[in-house]
């Protein structure tokens, strides 16, 4: 089950699930946690790969989740290789016990994030629920196929869908909750989250955490 989520910063989420301690591409943070079990990281652009603040919340048994372009990254970040998973769009891992579902984040009218560099979002399968996680994304076809329970989705334009496109994806999948992120450091303002949460159908949850 989910027992705790939170977004930090930007597009950096916190959560614990089934008794583990998750990060989604942590960027931005003002102090150090160093409590991760798991560290998954959605592409390699700065605000979702960052260095010193994967440093902020690694320990000594961190696994890591990548892509395939950051593997001579982590490693040089001192994880050894048994701890690197590296992932790939549209596919199921059983990571420690951790089942991970990866949906392909990419942009369909934009040339920030092509399809073809192999970027995700994840989806996160608790005993309960089912968590996504978009990524740096518009909406896709294979966004539009997931089936979750709670999503974060991205709202500030510009280099992913805004809140406008953001509300027809998650009322076409309905989830029971709805988080936003994406918005009020690099690219749009807590105006987007509140613009989403208007449009979305009455019977879902918006919690707006930043």
């Amino acid at each position: 089950m989910i027992e705790d989520y939170d977004v930090l910063v930007h597009s950096a989420i916190r959560m614990v699930v089934d008794g583990k301690i998750i990060y989604i591409d942590p960027f931005s943070l003002e102090k150090n946690y160093n409590d991760a079990d798991y560290i998954c990281i959605t592409h390699a652009h700065y605000d979702h790969y960052s260095p010193e603040d994967i440093e902020k919340v690694k320990k000594d048994d961190s696994i890591i989740l990548i892509t395939e372009d950051l593997y001579v990254n982590v490693l040089k970040l001192g994880f050894k290789e048994n701890r690197i998973v590296i992932v790939e769009p549209e596919k199921k891992y059983n990571v420690e016990g951790l089942l991970i579902e990866t949906v392909s984040a990419y942009n369909v009218d934009k040339q920030f994030h092509p399809k073809e560099n192999g970027w995700v979002g994840y989806i996160f399968k608790c005993t309960t629920s089912r968590v996504y996680v978009t990524g740096d994304t518009d909406v896709t076809p294979e966004a539009l196929k997931v089936h979750c329970d709670l999503i974060f989705v991205p709202v500030g334009g510009t280099y992913t869908m805004d809140y406008g496109e953001a509300a027809r994806l998650v009322n076409t999948i309905k989830p029971t909750i709805a988080v936003p992120i994406h918005y009020g450091k690099i690219v749009g303002s807590s105006e987007d989250a509140k613009n989403f949460k208007c449009l979305l159908n009455s019977n879902i949850i918006c919690e707006i955490k930043m």
